[in-house]
């Protein structure tokens, strides 16, 4: 029916605009009558660009008509966050000294997502300065998870994730310095990638000026859908090179089928981080369907992984004592400043000599970790050590904040080696989305997505949920 367009993939929308079976006006107007029903719960989509995404619409079917050639996207309705450039829209980063920042050029990503076909319809929520695990802010208020309304969305691509899983939009842009992308997607039940650091270009002109090395070694643009078929999809879209990020690396995309099926090393529990049974039931699970899927599965940790945490946890918070802290105390909300004030409170800043230091024992860690890649090519662990947190669990002071901290090292210790990970649905447990983290070597995604594709055939799709009984039946 024309009006379920909505539920259709980003892969199928796209066929079905090239074949002249439905057109991309068609698919806009059917997601945007699907915001409108959803959207008032959920506060996922902070900036509708209606007008823009139906002109567009009509831009891309005329492109159709014509008989041009058409992109992987084309007239595929998606989404982008609000902390990257779009030309003629605000980039808040969910701070509300920034509602007037607008920016005159597209971001690399945005641009890559256009040059795609793909239709923007409306920009995600995020924390304040996108620094949360929790999705709130003063300026645009809280986005809730289509499945609970107590518990997170994730953050700091919690408007994305949340977007995506009530079906507004097939795709939904994220980024992820320490988990952005990957926990919004495991606590919405998801897909969510994370990209090799360099995989996909990025650049805010509306910066001041450029960010840190630490960050700009660990943080990625990268792509959520309810399929991991269309991450690989969006992914090819967003990676297109921008000579504006000089870190973006051309490096061909490898195909999996002589990879796959691979030797799997399963960690299921971290050493010293408690982990809660259905995270472990899921890795388990997913270990299982993995070696029924013809891989080898051998139970072994990664190397080293508390320390490569620890150092994401004291580079990051050293180098934003440089600026970021100033400008997080003089404009951020009072959830911020909780939480980076508790995160500065746990972390062991250095000094020149340690920063330095740290920086190249970044290199000996990651050095390591593509060692233990050469002899198991993909690793399945959690995405985070808990289920989904309780809403503003960070706001309870250092203590809370540690236990979230140790929680989420599977996803910072990540992100500091500038390493891909794949967040996939598991199923369900207590009513709440379960979900494993595949990650593999530098420039592995197409592996990544593979076991994620064979973990996906197994556990089935969990979205799109309708939040408005899911949030009602929770609530009665």
């Amino acid at each position: 029916m024309k009006q379920e367009l909505w539920r259709l993939s980003a892969t199928e929308m796209s066929a079905r605009v090239a074949s002249r079976d439905v057109s991309s006006k068609e698919l806009v107007e059917s997601c945007l009558q699907r915001l409108e029903a959803v959207n008032p719960y959920l506060n996922a989509i902070v900036d509708v660009l209606a007008e823009s995404a139906l002109a567009d619409a009509a831009t891309a079917d005329a492109a159709v008509q014509r008989g041009e050639p058409l992109g992987p996207l084309h007239g595929v309705p998606v989404t982008v966050k609000v902390n990257v450039d779009m030309a003629g829209r605000a980039t808040t980063n969910g701070v509300a000294a920034f509602r007037d920042l607008v920016a005159h050029e597209d971001s690399p990503v945005v641009a890559n997502l256009r040059k795609a076909g793909a239709i923007i319809m409306g920009r995600s929520n995020a924390p304040a300065f996108s620094y949360r695990w929790f999705t709130d802010n003063d300026l645009h208020g809280r986005t809730l998870n289509p499945w609970d309304a107590q518990v997170t969305p994730g953050g700091s691509s919690g408007g994305a994730a949340a977007a995506v899983a009530a079906g507004i939009g097939a795709i939904a842009h994220g980024n992820d310095l320490g988990g952005s992308i990957r926990y919004p997607a495991y606590a919405c039940g998801v897909a969510g990638l994370r990209p090799t650091s360099g995989r996909v270009p990025a650049f805010n002109a509306t910066q001041q000026r450029d960010r840190t090395l630490a960050v700009q070694l660990a943080s990625v643009q990268g792509p959520l859908a309810r399929t991991v078929g269309d991450l690989r999809l969006a992914l090819a879209a967003m990676a297109a090179p921008d000579v504006r990020d000089p870190w973006w690396a051309h490096v061909a995309f490898e195909a999996a089928e002589h990879a796959f099926p691979a030797r799997v090393a399963v960690c299921a529990e971290l050493p010293g981080v408690p982990a809660d049974a259905p995270v472990v039931d899921a890795v388990r699970r997913a270990a299982q369907w993995l070696e029924e899927a013809g891989c080898i599965v051998e139970e072994v940790a990664p190397p080293r992984l508390n320390e490569a945490c620890e150092l994401w946890l004291n580079l990051v918070t050293t180098e934003a004592l440089s600026g970021l802290a100033d400008t997080i105390e003089e404009h951020g909300d009072r959830a911020i400043r909780n939480a980076f004030g508790s995160q500065r409170q746990l972390a062991s800043t250095c000094d020149l000599d340690g920063y330095v230091r740290g920086l190249a024992r970044r290199t000996t860690l990651l050095r390591e970790w593509q060692a233990f890649f050469e002899r198991y090519p993909l690793l399945l662990m959690p995405v985070s050590c808990r289920t989904p947190f309780a809403v503003d669990e960070d706001q309870r002071g250092d203590a809370y904040m540690r236990q979230i901290l140790d929680a989420q090292s599977p996803l910072v210790a990540t992100a500091i080696l500038g390493l891909p990970g794949l967040a996939v649905p598991t199923g369900l447990s207590g009513g709440l989305p379960t979900g494993v983290q595949i990650v593999t070597g530098r420039y592995q995604e197409s592996l990544c997505l593979a076991a994620g594709e064979a973990i996906e055939a197994r556990a089935g799709r969990l979205t799109p949920i309708d939040p408005v009984r899911a949030l009602t039946h929770r609530v009665g």
